[in-house]
């Protein structure tokens, strides 16, 4: 009671009380009121509302207030506020309020703020005619245009400042359906000569027949264009080259090193269907001994979720081809030696997990590349360095370790964290848990929660136990 008849007395700094946003709403309120007696050009107050209206911890009326006062003071500089904070707001109620906002107020110029926050997923809402962007949008531009106010958003925003947003344009519009009509935008020959963007989808579509799905592979792609990397880039177009044409149009940015891959060790591979790729490793996993989580550490397990079969419907030609490169890899004696020794520092280290990228070094040899944490946590996550990333750009697979105890079977496989990691970055990833003696499991997993025990390396053999 002291404490409310405290926070209930006057005001006295209006900027200091909007600095705490755990007051109640009617001390923010009052603190609005008094900035907006203030000049309109008292810099003071105008940063004040604009950290209200962008902030985390006020509510929507509060927000609101703060919204009104400062569009009544500078219309411009409260458009703007809700543009850099809208498309990265956490806080679903004031999302909701100020995308009715905009389209209350035909503030059409904010059409790039809610397309670029609707390009965002959301736990929320699933569906995407739902979501408040694409009410607002709806209501300003009519439902059957929002769709092309996307696309000609992404189309024509051109500056350094706007990649950010085309990318995320990009995301929506698959989502959207409208696969056909980016790539028929990115085969075109009227790319204007100054779109860096549009030219790097051009040549990944030219020279490698594949086109990005989300904002997360356009970075990879783009990343693949850069200097440093002509050399696996006439890897891949060479590589590809070798598919046949509907193979790919199928092919994802990760299925890249993959063929490479395959194209220096297993050629085979490159003429084989999906079918037969799918026998290959069917017949190679059903003589394996397999481990199954009983729980994880982010508690995250199913009792099927990593047979083969499992995911028949699911896998692609490049999912199984990555199985058959991983398998070819665990039968390299200098491999399997180097990640038994590995685990064992891993194992010493009780501050964090080690991870890294198994790849082809110089010689197309496969090499295990090993990489520093970011941060530790504690020894049952590893964080991926910046280091790790740009290294993985070429490389095969990600990978980590579970071997905190020589016998981790109940661990065995990715956890819940480890299965986000892959939806975010969309890599093809393994998981090496150790499991008696000297032996290791290694599971292959990759994005929308695919994951395929492949079976147990031995160090004795140096080799994938048959």
């Amino acid at each position: 009671m002291l404490t409310v008849g405290c926070a209930s007395g006057p005001v006295e700094d209006p900027v200091t009380t909007l600095s705490s946003s755990s007051l109640l709403g009617n001390k923010h309120k009052e603190a609005i009121r008094l900035l907006a007696e203030r000049p309109a050009d008292d810099e003071e107050a105008n940063k004040a509302l604009e950290r209200v209206i962008g902030n985390a911890g006020y509510t929507p009326p509060v927000r609101e207030e703060a919204l009104n006062v400062l569009a009544e003071r500078d219309l411009d500089r409260a458009k703007r506020a809700l543009r850099t904070t809208l498309p990265n707001t956490s806080a679903w109620a004031w999302l909701e309020r100020a995308s009715q906002i905009i389209a209350e107020r035909n503030w059409v110029d904010l059409t790039p703020a809610l397309v670029s926050s609707w390009a965002r997923p959301a736990s929320m809402i699933s569906d995407d005619l739902q979501r408040p962007e694409y009410l607002a949008l709806a209501k300003l531009h009519g439902p059957e245009h929002v769709t092309d106010v996307v696309y000609e958003t992404f189309r024509t925003a051109r500056s350094t400042g706007d990649q950010g947003l085309r990318t995320r344009c990009w995301d929506l519009l698959f989502r959207l359906g409208q696969r056909d009509r980016l790539v028929a935008l990115i085969t075109s020959s009227e790319i204007p000569a100054d779109d860096a963007l549009l030219l790097d989808l051009q040549a990944a579509a030219r020279d490698l027949g594949v086109v990005p799905h989300n904002r997360e592979e356009i970075l990879w792609l783009r990343k693949l264009r850069q200097p440093e990397h002509d050399g696996f880039w006439s890897q891949a177009r060479e590589a590809t080259a070798a598919l046949p044409a509907e193979r790919r149009a199928e092919l994802e940015i990760r299925d890249l090193p993959v063929v490479v891959s395959a194209y220096v060790h297993q050629p085979d591979l490159l003429k084989q269907s999906k079918d037969e790729l799918y026998k290959r490793v069917e017949d190679y996993v059903k003589g394996q001994k397999h481990h199954f989580q009983q729980s994880s550490f982010d508690s995250f397990s199913g009792v099927d979720s990593e047979r083969l079969f499992t995911h028949r419907e699911k896998l692609t030609w490049g999912d199984l081809a990555a199985m058959l490169i991983a398998i070819r890899a665990m039968e390299v004696p200098q491999v399997v030696a180097h990640l038994f020794d590995y685990a064992q520092r891993d194992r010493a280290d009780e501050t964090t997990e080690f991870g890294g990228v198994i790849g082809l070094d110089s010689k197309n040899r496969f090499e295990i590349l090993e990489f520093e944490p970011v941060i530790r946590e504690h020894d049952q996550k590893f964080i991926a360095s910046q280091e790790m990333l740009d290294a993985a750009y070429t490389g095969v697979f990600h990978f980590h370790m579970h071997v905190q105890y020589e016998r981790n079977d109940r661990f065995a496989g990715p956890g819940y964290g480890d299965s986000n990691y892959a939806d975010n970055t969309r890599a093809n990833c393994l998981v090496f848990t150790s499991v008696g003696g000297r032996k290791m499991n290694v599971d292959f997993y990759r994005h929308d929660r695919v994951v395929v025990d492949l079976g147990d390396i031995t160090l004795a053999e140096a080799t994938v136990q048959r």
